[in-house]
């Protein structure tokens, strides 16, 4: 990466070229239609073309790239969960983001500063000492920490000693991190478009032509296109694409609610939740 910014900053005459295409005509097929132009969706199409050769494919956004649920999370990436499950599958996850600006030769500004999760209470206590353990065994960089390893990690907190809320310790998790959730699905956007893949923003899923247990054609606001897979990536849209093509997925979506702050100078060095 620095000596690609070299490269560009001696360059007499800066060329500039779009990461992504505008937006093509839709063909009359593909070979895979991906519902969901999101970091699911776009993730799908980039495997699909670098690493099995299917590059007749179409992503198909009803707004813009990672303008759904890929742009409302809180951009933590972690793998410090307590079933060796979910460890397993996440801590899959944190390795594959350790490696994903090399990947995509994108700079996703990943950023592994750790997180912090705080115990105000006896009984979290004891289940944090319950994660480590599994995360240790699970080969997870996850610990107990105590009062004063809570100050040392973190010295701007409040431990409020005494007090209602009181921070009795903590789990320090040194795999946590963060990563910019839009250069993430760009990144994959654009190795995807390279490869052949096309991505039509503004093109919004209508309805399915279904004969037998098969989806023929996907109905859209810009036309019909015949497919031979549909892929449905739509995050907490899932259950009603899939409603529309005749099937009722065993799954029910529930908001979630973060506040952001207005825009603050970087003062914390790392992840902390409570």
């Amino acid at each position: 990466m620095p000596l690609r910014l070299l490269k560009y900053g001696l360059s007499r005459d800066y060329p500039v070229s779009g990461d992504i295409p505008a937006t093509p005509e839709l063909k009359p097929a593909y070979d895979v239609v991906i519902i969901g132009g999101g970091g699911h969706g776009l993730s799908c199409a980039h495997h699909l073309a670098k690493y099995h050769g299917i590059k007749s494919v179409a992503v198909l956004e009803k707004g813009y790239l990672a303008g759904g649920n890929t742009a409302r999370n809180t951009t933590t990436i972690r793998s410090n969960y307590i079933t060796p499950e979910g460890i397993a599958f996440y801590k899959e996850g944190v390795e594959l983001f350790e490696r994903l600006s090399q990947e995509l030769d994108f700079n996703v500004m990943f950023s592994q500063r750790g997180q912090l999760t705080l115990a105000h209470t006896e009984a979290t206590m004891r289940s944090f000492h319950m994660r480590a353990e599994m995360g240790k065994h699970m080969g997870t960089r996850t610990e107990v920490v105590d009062q004063k390893g809570v100050a040392e990690l973190c010295p701007l907190l409040n431990m409020d000693y005494g007090g209602p809320l009181e921070i009795l310790g903590g789990l320090w998790h040194a795999d946590g991190g963060t990563a910019r959730h839009d250069a993430v699905a760009w990144g994959y956007a654009a190795q995807a478009s390279r490869r052949g893949v096309e991505i039509h923003q503004r093109t919004e899923v209508e309805g399915f032509e279904v004969v037998g247990d098969r989806v023929q054609a996907v109905n859209t606001n810009r036309g019909r296109i015949a497919c031979g897979q549909v892929l449905i990536a739509t995050g907490g849209m899932n259950y009603d694409v899939a409603l529309m093509a005749g099937v009722e997925l065993p799954i029910r979506c529930y908001p979630l609610q973060a506040m952001v702050t207005q825009p603050l100078k970087p003062w914390l060095d790392t992840l902390v939740s409570s």
